[in-house]
């Protein structure tokens, strides 16, 4: 018995996570297809002349989709070799929230439309179409982004800072008059000014007020600049550049090239030791 549920298992298995195989080709891409359908018809959902007409049907989908993702993901759950490792990943995680909206719908009005999450299920294209290296770029820039968030998050609190000081003289310049009613309000509009997007519903009308705005906007060109050139930077060290005192080398000669980055062939992730034998995100043997 216990020898028939582990081949029964093992057959599961490759069909649901055997992407190379032809089996799990063809159920990616049907999977695909279903996921592309079923975020197809929450967006119809949302379209009122629609939802009045073909609402019914629409409600009848939603539920045949997500019974069907239900059905993917305890069967996932049960061939994987560790479930638990599934169930915390990133596809694991996506795959639970693309079915956890209709079942709070019945709890919370609307929470359906959060199903356009499964758009997110997608990604699984790069495995069927033997993209997996794309993965690695995406990890590669994850990577800098985790490496920059303590500079992008002082980056942000100064920024902040910077909006509450320049509302504040704006509210102080401008006044009720001429729509800053509260400092609140009038950081708010140094936000949208500094960001450069320029709603447009409140303006200063006074020359200094102006002139202060003028200001402002040129300082938010600057700013903008700024957590870019520092992800850059983060990416440039993360691919293993080094920099520019790197890339200048030594009398000895040129400067030794960056080790080797080792994939894996399941999930794409980069930067595997010289000696791993196994993925350390999937497990997967390298």
């Amino acid at each position: 018995m216990t020898d028939r549920r582990a081949a029964w298992r093992d057959r599961l298995y490759v069909i649901i996570f055997g992407h190379q195989t032809p089996a799990g080709k063809r159920f990616d891409v049907v999977l695909i297809w279903s996921i592309l359908a079923s975020v197809f018809a929450v967006i119809l959902d949302s379209v009122r002349s629609i939802n009045a007409q073909y609402g019914d049907l629409l409600y009848v989908a939603e539920w045949g989709f997500t019974l069907l993702f239900t059905v993917e993901y305890v069967l996932r759950l049960l061939s994987a070799r560790k479930p638990s490792r599934y169930a915390r990943s990133f596809f694991g995680i996506i795959d639970l929230f693309a079915i956890l909206p209709t079942y709070l719908s019945l709890l919370i009005p609307g929470s359906q439309y959060f199903l356009v999450i499964r758009v997110l299920r997608v990604l699984r294209v790069f495995r069927v179409l033997k993209l997996v290296e794309y993965l690695g770029e995406a990890d590669v820039l994850m990577g800098a982004l985790r490496e920059s968030r303590r500079k992008i998050t002082v980056f942000l609190i100064a920024v902040l800072a910077l909006a509450v000081i320049l509302g504040s003289l704006m509210y102080i310049v401008e006044g009720h008059t001429h729509g800053f009613t509260s400092i609140p309000r009038s950081i708010y509009w140094t936000i949208v000014t500094l960001t450069t997007v320029g709603y447009g519903d409140i303006s200063p009308q006074t020359t200094l007020g102006q002139t202060v705005a003028s200001a402002i906007m040129m300082l938010g060109y600057a700013i903008i600049a700024i957590p870019t050139g520092i992800v850059t930077v983060e990416l440039s060290k993360v691919r293993g550049g080094g920099g520019l005192e790197r890339g200048r080398g030594t009398a000895e000669g040129p400067p030794p090239p960056p080790p080797a980055r080792r994939q894996c062939p399941d999930c794409g992730l980069l930067g595997h030791d010289p000696d791993a034998a196994h993925c350390k995100w999937c497990g997967e043997e390298l």
